[in-house]
This record gives structure tokens, C-alpha cells and sequence, in this order.
């Protein structure tokens, strides 16, 4: 496996964050069109990507910062046939080498369900053990989500 980090997605690459976005989140959270995915992107400031490839050159995990509030926010993305093999680990601790703090925000329930039937699993106990603090009073509910907020300092 290996890690690249870009400001700009090749068309192809931000077709597999598309991909792997609508295939990974729950079905609320699904784009339509890649446009509305590229409309996403393109609001976010200071955007730094982390596209993790195995062997074959196939990104098998997208990983987003930027800012948002001030604050430096993160998002990750890994494709289900590779979770539970250390590479959440590997590429967040790839985004730690690069910040001093990241924000989040993590569904923290296993109510919903991905694109393809499956019940989405909330990270939450993954980010405990990347020693994310978990702010239960931040959430943030909407129709399409209901999260709550993560945190990671450096020490």
C-alpha cells in the first residue's frame, strides 16, 4: 500500500472518492451526480487529500482536510473489503504527521444503512483507539445526519 497526498484530484481520482464516498456512507448521504460531489470540494478551503493505492494502483481510501470554522477538519474514507487491516490507522497517522489538531464529524449510531443494503458501522470505537476525544454535547443532526463531533491534539 501506498500513500500520495495532493491539493487537486485527477479527474479519475475524485471519480474514486466519488465512489467510494456513495458506496461507504449511508445512502443519505449519497451524491447524485459527481457534480454535487465536486460542488462539495469546491468550498472547502485549504483542501489536502490523502489517496491511499494497494498494490494494482486502485485507491482503496480517501482521506480530505481543510478548514472549516478555523478549525482543521478531516474526513476518511475506506473501502470495506480493506477495513480492519491497520490502513485507517496508517493513513490517519499520515494526516497527524502534517497537523497539530483535526476535527470530525463521526456517526455514532448503526441505524442507517449504505447503498448497497448493508448496515453503515459507525467508526466511533476506531477513532477512540487513534485517541480521538469524543464532544457528546457538539452533534450535529440534520434529515441526512446525525454525528457527533471528534476531536485529535497533538501532545
Amino acid at each position: 500500500m501506498q500513500i500520495i497526498t495532493t491539493t487537486y484530484l485527477t479527474d479519475s481520482q475524485k471519480e474514486s472518492a466519488y465512489n467510494l464516498w456513495n458506496n461507504e456512507y449511508p445512502q443519505d448521504l449519497q451524491y447524485q451526480h459527481i457534480a454535487e460531489f465536486d460542488g462539495y470540494l469546491n468550498v472547502l478551503s485549504e483542501k489536502k487529500h490523502y489517496l491511499l493505492l494497494n498494490e494494482q494502483g486502485i485507491i482503496v481510501a480517501w482521506a480530505l482536510t481543510f478548514i472549516r470554522d478555523a478549525e482543521k477538519w478531516f474526513a476518511v474514507i475506506i473501502n470495506s473489503d480493506v477495513q480492519g487491516k491497520g490502513y485507517g490507522t496508517l493513513i490517519l497517522d499520515e494526516i497527524k504527521k502534517d497537523e497539530l489538531q483535526l476535527s470530525g464529524w463521526v456517526i455514532d449510531h448503526e441505524r442507517d444503512s449504505k447503498a448497497n443494503g448493508q448496515r453503515y458501522r459507525s467508526p466511533l470505537i476506531f477513532y477512540k483507539k487513534n485517541n480521538f476525544d469524543i464532544l457528546p454535547d457538539c452533534r450535529l443532526e440534520s434529515e441526512t445526519i446525525s454525528a457527533v463531533k471528534i476531536v485529535w491534539k497533538k501532545v
